[in-house]
């Protein structure tokens, strides 16, 4: 098949069009509480075969797309996610991602053989498929809901640990490995990739990071990419060491999120972006992939059943079952239990039987694909609803100062871009106030585009950027100085241990 430049014009015309449309539903779908995923699917749906003409029905290709976009997702939710704050909720974050697992597929897969008439390979797969949440639908809908971190720590945690163990499981039974092996093999296999995913993210985090710091770039351009190639390196290596490459990719990113490199904020930015075009073109294409003219009554009903054996027994089940862990509050359970939105990430793990052409696996595709979009219009929009009736809704706390640095190399330190934002207790703090390590000094600020020469008793101000300068064995200290102001304000120094105070 050949590709002229007059199908490339075209390709990049109604691509940017697309895309363009599919950016401005982000907009869209926040003012009305719903996952912008939805839109992205109808765009996808109203340009395939049926509607807009454009045929799209090659399984392996969707596979394939659909992993690699899963990959770019995991990579921006390990390295935007703070450490400090999933830490205290990985447990419970891990035992959903895999005791809850279990359980949720066991729940569903009786359901849908006993209930809805599935065969056993058919069933285990669409509790295996719907077992996974997806950070990109939750997240999407709770940024407009104020929670505890606690909650946000678990749901975050979850989401980036339970694709890992659900793509091993689809993928065995897809093959036909469940079949031909005793459980305890299938168990053993599935803790191997897992553990192996693990350790080999650490290595290349770990040793990625020892990189970074070393590496002087021409430009600071090339060190979000540098980066976001790091922990796409370690889902790469994955398949080669045997290894779950999404377990891999993951915890490369964690780790490099949470280590001190170089251009912090430009990598998040940079990675963010991606992930967005990553999840617009991901929906689109399934949104392709799916055939209306498919779509039956028998389909409809058995999507809406199997969704409420998920919603209202699987999902609160494994809730409670993971919750021996670490037991939290019957409120925070009931709503984790209703957060659990499961997004692009079912809908790409049903690609996996229909690239296997598994007996029924189309059917399979469009009972996931109905199920999503129905429970997601039902329990997106309420969520809000749900955490203010649940009483776990707070009130919005201040926000952590935005730090960004760029390294001086040749002199060992680091020069850090402080953004106070609106709600931050830096806000009428002098700087001598401060008191930043021995050799940190704030050199410069940057206020309604002018530049200020701080003096001690300089007030600091809401929208302010402070440029401050720090050896580079001090800049740990000097961030956690920082961040404990913008918390607790002048009195911080009150609050825990302090970095060493200048004489």
């Amino acid at each position: 098949m050949s590709f002229d430049v007059h199908q490339l014009d075209t390709f990049v015309l109604v691509g940017s069009a697309v895309l363009l449309m599919a950016v401005l539903a982000v907009r869209l779908s926040s003012g009305v509480g719903m996952p912008s995923l939805l839109i992205y699917l109808l765009i996808g749906v109203l340009l395939g075969e049926s509607v807009g003409g454009i045929r799209f029905d090659d399984a392996q290709v969707a596979h394939a797309i659909g992993f690699g976009a899963l990959a770019i997702i995991l990579a921006e939710g390990g390295l935007t996610t703070n450490w400090r704050e999933v830490k205290p909720s990985m447990r419970l974050g891990a035992s959903l991602a895999t005791i809850g697992m279990v359980v949720s597929v066991g729940v569903v897969a009786c359901g849908a053989h006993y209930l809805l008439g599935l065969s056993w390979e058919l069933a285990v797969l669409l509790g295996a498929i719907t077992s996974a949440t997806d950070a990109a639908a939750v997240f999407s809908v709770l940024r407009a809901v104020p929670l505890p971190k606690r909650i946000t720590g678990v749901l975050e945690s979850e989401s980036g640990l339970n694709d890992a163990p659900t793509v091993v499981l689809v993928t065995l039974v897809s093959s036909g490995a469940v079949a031909d092996h005793h459980p305890a093999v299938i168990a053993g296999i599935v803790v191997y990739e897992l553990a192996a995913g693990v350790a080999l993210g650490l290595a290349v985090g770990f040793g990625g990071a020892w990189l970074m710091r070393r590496a002087a770039l021409p430009s600071s351009g090339l060190y979000p990419i540098a980066v976001t190639c790091l922990a796409l390196l370690a889902y790469g290596a994955g398949p080669a060491l045997h290894a779950s490459g999404f377990a891999a990719v993951y915890v490369a990113a964690l780790v490099l999120g949470n280590t001190d490199l170089p251009h912090r904020v430009a990598t998040r930015s940079f990675i963010e972006g991606l992930a967005w075009i990553a999840q617009i073109g991901l929906f689109v294409m399934l949104g392709l992939l799916l055939s209306p003219d498919r779509i039956t009554w028998h389909t409809i009903v058995t999507a809406v059943l199997a969704g409420l054996i998920l919603t209202f027994v699987a999902r609160p089940l494994s809730i409670v079952v993971s919750a021996v862990v670490g037991w939290r509050p019957w409120r925070e359970l009931a709503f984790l239990s209703w957060a659990g939105l499961r997004g692009a990430v079912p809908i790409v793990f049903a690609t996996i039987p229909l690239a296997d052409e598994v007996d029924g696996a189309e059917k399979l595709f469009d009972i996931v694909f109905v199920l999503v979009v129905v429970y997601t219009c039902v329990t997106g929009p309420t969520l809000p609803w749900m955490a203010k009736a649940l009483r776990v809704a707070r009130r919005s706390e201040p926000r952590s100062i935005e730090v960004e640095a760029a390294p001086l190399d040749r002199v060992a330190a680091d020069l850090l871009q402080i953004t106070i934002s609106s709600s931050s207790r830096l806000h009428g703090v002098e700087v001598g106030e401060l008191r930043l390590p021995v050799g940190a000094s704030v050199s410069m600020v940057v206020r309604d585009g002018r530049t200020l020469v701080p003096e001690r008793r300089t007030v600091l101000r809401h929208g302010d950027d402070l440029i401050v300068v720090t050896p580079r064995k001090l800049r740990e200290a000097t961030e956690q100085r920082l961040r404990q102001v913008s918390s607790g304000g002048r009195l911080a120094q009150w609050l825990g241990d302090e970095p060493p105070q200048r004489s």
